[in-house]
């Protein structure tokens, strides 16, 4: 009777050397997981857009409950909570702009660095 067939690579065409084989198979696919993928550029953005709703909804969120409170501790009840929502709005929305300001240098400063290193020819 016969034993069980050695499994060979199908890939290698020879079995001389396996192991630098495998070694070059492992080092192929590093590199293609080296690559940056296009979702990580989506995917920050994403981010930077929910950092803005977000900051949005917690000044919203703040100035409801310092305007309920002081409704309540004052008993005045609508006056104090659309003041304070509306100056919450405001300070959301004035967190949001200086996010945006803040993400627009950044993209500028990055654009900036490109285009240096293209006229120095790097």
């Amino acid at each position: 009777m016969r034993g069980p067939k050695p499994v060979s690579d199908p890939h290698s065409s020879t079995d001389a050397d396996p192991i630098k084989a495998l070694e070059a198979r492992i080092a192929a696919a590093r590199l293609t997981d080296a690559e940056e993928h296009h979702m990580k550029k989506d995917y920050s953005q994403a981010q930077l857009a929910w950092r803005m709703v977000i900051e949005l909804v917690a000044g919203l969120g703040i100035g409801f409950g310092v305007g309920y409170g002081l409704d309540i501790l004052l008993g005045t009840m609508p006056i104090f909570l659309v003041l304070f929502i509306f100056l919450g709005f405001a300070a959301g929305v004035k967190t949001m702009l200086a996010s945006a300001q803040e993400m627009q240098t950044k993209q500028l400063a990055k654009e900036a660095g490109k285009d240096e290193d293209e006229e120095r020819g790097d």
